[in-house]
């Protein structure tokens, strides 16, 4: 296929599946579609998977959806033939009675099953897929037998391609030591965690050249002690404003908090409290606006794929600016140079603070959203109802990136530049994703 991603543009209220998808509605198989992906989720909320890890998780296993779709649908481009190392896929044959919708999820959901730690927990949604279709659409054992193997063999492609990414090789590096001078990081209570993956900018990217290029942003403040210097201005301005914050700040912080790490006392009890990675906030987004608009479920498979692989590499190139800059956080130097009582309204997460994450791949995708649904798309994200926060309206992807940058702020845990310059970075990482597929 060498389909142009600008196709897709012109033909996003086309219903592709057009054999047994008149028994069913588009807005099933796209309700379908993100139930499967938030049984991802809900596994990496099991695992307590690290930011990076879980855009690994979600990357590789929308590309096991994306290659059932694509290899049937000339009008998708072949997106692994844009990655910077092209993988070799060779798909076996497909099924005289294949059916997309349920072929890509469960092959979606098989490499979720492979890939995750706990990921056997995803083979009862397989079973509850098979279920459904049998039920829905009448689906014979002969048919469910065929589309399997078929979802089975894409799989098993992709996730041959995944075991020569470096993930594995991230647990043989030295252990990672703390700077213990002045300005640098260092590990913040109440759990003082080790620093959460040092190495991560080591496993391979998908688009863009790691070994050359990390989208890097403009230097850091220099670290200073000194009132007048740039630094302690912008650590005073965490300071002043974490204390003065109005209602809607606190519910903005809580809303795009998305610290899978986050820990609560009670005594001498320590108890994990579940909640989504930024990049699981962003697939529920992508969700939920398809929903909304109604794309046809294998378009909304290939925007899911999109915005799942750009945050896998959004997280690199953040990663890699992390560990170098590694920045001390407002929590660590507050408590030492301005108030030693100050708490964040939010856990400092484990990892050092220059760029700000969230603000990386929030505007990352952003921009691929933007790109496919448009720069205007009014939405209300509910993908924090699951954890008891009510929902937030947007007129844009722009403004719903932009409230979670300033989140940073609000929770105590970025500098102001942190958030700008990750920011700039997150555009830049998701305009080049975008450039290798439009043509």
């Amino acid at each position: 296929m060498s389909k142009s991603i600008t196709t897709i543009i012109c033909i996003l209220s086309i219903v592709h599946f057009v054999s047994a998808q008149k028994k069913v509605s588009n807005e099933w198989l796209i309700s379908d579609l993100t139930e499967n992906v938030f049984h991802l989720s809900e596994v990496m909320l099991h695992d307590v998977a690290s930011p990076p890890a879980a855009s690994r998780f979600y990357a590789y296993s929308l590309l096991g959806a994306y290659e059932v779709v694509a290899e049937s649908n000339n009008t998708f481009p072949d997106i692994s033939q844009q990655f910077h190392t092209k993988p070799k896929f060779t798909l076996p044959s497909k099924p005289a009675d294949l059916y997309l919708p349920f072929c890509a999820n469960y092959a979606m959901l098989e490499v979720g099953r492979n890939i995750m730690p706990s990921g056997f927990q995803l083979e009862a949604k397989q079973k509850e897929l098979i279920a459904k279709y049998q039920k829905k659409l009448k689906f014979s054992q002969t048919q469910i037998n065929s589309n399997k193997t078929y979802a089975e063999a894409v799989a098993m492609q992709v996730l041959a391609y995944a075991k020569s990414d470096g993930y594995n090789k991230l647990s043989t590096y030295k252990r990672y030591t703390p700077n213990k001078e002045d300005g640098h990081w260092y590990p913040t209570p109440p759990e003082y965690m080790a620093p959460v993956e040092p190495y991560w900018p080591t496993v391979r990217s998908f688009f863009i050249d790691s070994s050359k290029h990390y989208f890097n942003p403009a230097r850091p403040a220099s670290f200073s002690k000194e009132p007048q210097s740039s630094f302690y201005t912008l650590m005073k301005e965490v300071y002043d404003v974490t204390k003065t914050m109005t209602p809607e700040q606190k519910q903005i912080a809580a809303f795009w908090d998305c610290n899978p790490f986050a820990v609560s006392y009670s005594g001498h009890m320590a108890i994990g409290l579940k909640k989504i990675s930024p990049g699981g906030h962003w697939m529920g987004i992508t969700g939920i606006v398809c929903k909304q608009k109604q794309v046809p479920v294998d378009s909304a498979i290939l925007i899911h794929t999109m915005v799942a692989l750009t945050l896998h590499d959004a997280f690199i190139c953040c990663w890699k600016e992390k560990y170098t800059s590694d920045r001390i956080r407002p929590e660590t130097a507050i408590n030492k140079y301005i108030d030693p009582a100050w708490r964040p309204m939010l856990q400092t997460p484990p990892f050092p603070e220059y760029t700000s994450g969230h603000s990386v791949v929030s505007a990352a995708s952003a921009e691929i959203l933007s790109y496919f649904i448009g720069d205007s798309f009014r939405f209300t994200d509910t993908s924090e109802e699951y954890f008891g926060l009510p929902p937030r309206n947007f007129t844009s992807f722009r403004h719903a990136s932009s409230e979670a940058g300033i989140s940073r702020i609000y929770g105590g845990i970025h500098f102001r530049d942190s958030i700008e310059e990750g920011q700039k970075q997150g555009n830049k990482i998701g305009k080049f994703v975008l450039s290798k597929l439009v043509h």
